[in-house]
């Protein structure tokens, strides 16, 4: 079979073929019918013991009953024996099997039991009105049978009150056993649709974070460009320079493509959206942390910063922008997640070594309503420290707080 739901692997056999034919979809599309579990046959046997038990008892009450003839006797212990016979095709045939009990029980004493499993299998498998149709014939052939056929040793009203409360209450628990597959069936879409969703949203959120990485690299590419555009013409147009200022101007142009290349290899595979309104915009670096913790303080969080980077003027400007995002979005989770409790962010690192940015919180106190849409600004962080040759790591600590920790290559 197809896609299997995990909550049956490794025990399908105590589950209804019906309801597991009902849950994969590959199977429905196919036409296929389901075979019967290990649970069906030993149920299917119940059924049919069942309909032996109760064909052999109404046997014994037909010898002791006067009102019929030896003939219809013989013929309604035949009528039985095919009945309980064919409670075996009850799964195939479930309303073609009612609606062919439905005479033979009103002729038949010993094929009561079978009509009765037949009726409660059709509430099972098919539709209610179905269901109201055969019952309702069922039960209103109930007087009529008993009139004929009156019980000896049971008044007629209380044989006929007895007959249709059993029909009734068969028809009930069989509509009940449908409902609760039913229920399983539609659970088991709403957590499919649940992760579709779920896979959908994440999808979104790494789209819309390389889109906003391709607008970056797009501001920052077109001023490395724009630098060496600008040299080469000097070099162009002043081929008697000075050796001294050729140089500079090489070594200009030689770093400005270095750092493009690099960009370039950040924006590879990341597609970049419409025009933005924002392009030109101003880049963070590392530089500009300081500011950024001043403005968490000024907003009334309690922010510590601790900055140990050797030649922190050093660090290229992606790095230092991705680890300002990643310091920005893990302030802005505290303040919806953990107000009141005091960050610690620490950054650390060297040349060859890469730098290391942490952002901490310990738990709130309290109870702290949930934000919707969490969690999308840590997929977009990940996405974004993964293009830029890095690692992301988050998620709770043994003490109950939160913790955000990179790592980014700087070499």
């Amino acid at each position: 079979m197809g896609e299997t739901p995990a909550l049956f692997t490794g025990r399908r056999w105590f589950f209804p073929s019906a309801l597991l034919h009902e849950l994969d979809p590959d199977a429905a599309r196919s036409g296929r019918r389901p075979r019967r579990t290990a649970r069906d046959w030993v149920v299917d046997f119940s059924c049919f013991l069942l309909a032996v038990v109760v064909g052999a008892t109404a046997m014994e009450a037909l010898a002791d009953n006067p009102h019929v003839p030896q003939g219809l006797a013989v013929v309604d212990q035949v009528a039985g024996a095919l009945a309980c016979a064919a409670v075996w095709l009850r799964r195939r045939w479930p309303l073609g099997l009612a609606v062919a009990m439905t005479p033979v029980t009103f002729v038949s004493d010993t094929a009561g039991g079978a009509g009765l499993i037949a009726l409660f299998t059709l509430a099972v498998h098919r539709p209610f009105r179905y269901v109201a149709w055969v019952g309702g014939i069922n039960t209103a052939f109930v007087p009529l049978y008993y009139w004929l056929r009156p019980e000896p040793d049971i008044p007629y009203p209380v044989a006929v009150l007895f007959a249709g409360l059993l029909t009734v209450a068969i028809v009930g628990w069989g509509m009940f056993v449908r409902a609760k597959r039913q229920l399983m069936v539609s659970l088991r879409d709403r957590a499919r649709r649940a992760e579709t969703e779920a896979r959908l949203r994440a999808e979104q959120a790494q789209r819309l974070a390389r889109e906003d990485i391709a607008r970056e690299m797009h501001d920052v590419l077109a001023h490395r460009l724009t630098l060496l555009s600008v040299h080469a013409g000097a070099l162009e147009f002043r081929p008697d320079a000075p050796p001294a200022q050729t140089a500079r101007a090489a070594g200009v142009i030689r770093e400005s493509a270095h750092e493009a290349l690099q960009d370039l290899r950040e924006i590879i595979g990341v597609l970049r959206a419409g025009e933005s309104d924002d392009t030109g915009r101003p880049q963070p670096t590392l530089a500009a942390l300081d500011t950024l913790v001043t403005e968490s303080r000024e907003a009334g969080m309690k922010v510590s910063l601790d900055q140990r980077v050797e030649d922190s003027a050093d660090v290229p400007s992606s790095v230092g922008r991705t680890a300002y995002r990643i310091v920005q979005e893990g302030l802005t989770n505290a303040r919806k997640h953990a107000p009141g409790t005091e960050v610690t962010v620490t950054v650390t690192g060297a040349p060859g070594t890469g730098l290391t940015v942490g952002v901490h919180n310990p738990p709130p106190e309290g109870e702290v309503p949930p934000v919707p849409g969490s969690g999308q600004g840590l997929i977009g962080l990940t996405e974004r420290a993964t293009l830029a040759g890095g690692r992301l790591q988050h998620g709770h600590t043994p003490q109950g707080g939160f913790e955000v920790r990179a790592w980014l290559p700087w070499g």
